[in-house]
């Protein structure tokens, strides 16, 4: 028997035979320590994590001092808040009397109420339809130049509208769509008279939508140009191998890519059903009449704060933060059911 045979059997005969039940024990001892080792105090947490709380610190305060503070003045919706009983507008909604949900009874009684809310939902469902598509298409034309330098300059061209004001987008429209615009002196100078979109409440609905579209469609692609960059190249190639064409790829892998942020955005913009833009309106209310331009926030700006009834005022935005609440819960849980996460998790 050689020497080194010698040594390792005796080393095997001394090593006791671990049971299953000896097994079990030492993992269930050590997970416990695992557990134990992974509990911090407080104290601990706090010390280790010390940096990045005071980073997020002044973002935590913007956001109760501009978010959550205000939500205590709803309350001025369940009163006849006079701001003119004190030099203070704050001790002002202790004096106020109480009104219960009288408010509330004069919102719904009020026919041009529930005008502005149907004008609000059609223009919501218009945008739904025709404006929250075009960011996609776009972001799919954008990643399929293969020339970076075109790409870059194609993705400017389209941000640029993005920071222009209210009021420069629609002089431009009114410059073009006008009854002095460009389109309408050159139908005249051919014998056509009476053009003049800008002032005609019928189409007003889809001039509103063009407008939003021109102006903010580039700008929201950014999302989904930085949800197609996660995507790797090898599935592109490997699709090509396989014989999967151009729009073969589209459908298989660059779409199940913005399905997620898809439907994100969408339970989004279904939350802000009740905001279709409030300056824009605003800005061509007297050119189409009240009719065809009033919605939700127009209605509020018009019947509660220009004339100073901030209670009426308070009331309305509270039904309508109340309805939108609604609408993302609503959405979120349709979200989860075609098995996408949604705004959060289950």
């Amino acid at each position: 028997m050689s020497h080194s045979t010698v040594p390792r059997s005796r080393a095997e005969a001394k090593t006791p035979e671990k049971t299953p039940q000896a097994s079990e024990g030492a993992a269930g001892d050590r997970s416990r320590e695992g557990k134990r080792a992974g509990k911090l105090s407080l104290r601990l947490r706090f010390g280790r994590d010390r940096t990045l709380l005071l980073m997020t610190l002044p973002a935590v305060l913007l956001v109760l001092l501009f978010n959550y503070i205000p939500i205590l003045g709803n309350v001025v919706a369940f009163q006849d808040y006079d701001p003119y009983l004190s030099e203070n507008g704050v001790v002002a909604i202790f004096q106020s009397p109480w009104t219960g949900f009288g408010q509330f009874e004069r919102i719904f009684a009020d026919s041009a109420f529930w005008h502005a809310v149907q004008n609000t939902f059609v223009l919501f469902f218009l945008q739904l339809v025709l404006f929250f598509p075009v960011p996609i298409l776009l972001a799919l034309l954008i990643n399929s130049v293969v020339r970076p330098r075109v790409r870059a300059i194609a993705q400017a061209v389209m941000y640029l509208p993005h920071f222009f004001s209210w009021v420069l987008v629609v002089t431009v429209f009114m410059q073009i769509f006008g009854g002095a615009g460009v389109i309408a002196q050159t139908l005249r100078q051919h014998g056509v008279e009476g053009f003049d979109l800008m002032t005609n409440p019928e189409t007003f609905k889809y001039l509103v939508t063009v407008e939003m579209i021109w102006k903010d469609a580039g700008w929201g692609i950014i999302v989904f140009l930085a949800a197609l960059s996660s995507v790797s190249n090898d599935l592109y190639e490997a699709a090509a191998m396989d014989g999967a064409g151009r729009w073969r790829r589209i459908w298989h892998i660059t779409l199940p890519a913005l399905r997620p942020v898809i439907a994100l955005l969408l339970v989004l913009r279904v939350g802000d059903a009740l905001t279709v833009g409030f300056e824009q309106l605003l800005l061509q209310r007297q050119a189409v009449g009240v009719d065809a331009s009033d919605v939700l926030d127009t209605y509020v700006w018009w019947n509660g704060i220009r004339n100073q009834d901030f209670s009426y005022a308070a009331a309305a935005g509270l039904v309508k933060g109340v309805v939108g609440l609604a609408l993302v819960l609503t959405a979120n849980k349709v979200a989860h059911l075609m098995g996408e996460q949604g705004v959060y998790k289950k």
